[in-house]
């Protein structure tokens, strides 16, 4: 699981972003059942973070929160069907 850098405009400002791929993929299902995009979705995270808060660690945490409240749950974003499928075993293979 690769951690990917991101670059995205928040009130005028560019910043950028380190996170995996399933944490953006949580990020995109929020912003989708919230009628955000995914950049309005981020700024107000952004808006929200304590100061001494890293931007990364926070969309990470607000995404691991919302999979404990079950807000992540059969969903998928906009143009993608939900799979209906368990996740893959530990060891097997890559899916490609």
């Amino acid at each position: 699981m690769a951690v990917r850098k991101r670059s995205i405009t928040i009130a005028g400002h560019r910043t950028s972003y380190s996170i995996e791929d399933a944490f953006q993929d949580g990020l995109a299902t929020l912003a989708d059942k919230e009628g955000l995009s995914v950049a309005a979705l981020i700024a107000r995270i952004d808006a929200q973070r304590p100061p001494d808060a890293n931007l990364s660690s926070a969309l990470r945490l607000y995404v691991l929160q919302a999979a404990r409240e079950g807000r992540l749950a059969d969903h998928a974003p906009t143009g993608q069907a939900p799979t209906g499928q368990d996740p893959p075993a530990p060891n097997a293979p890559h899916p490609r």
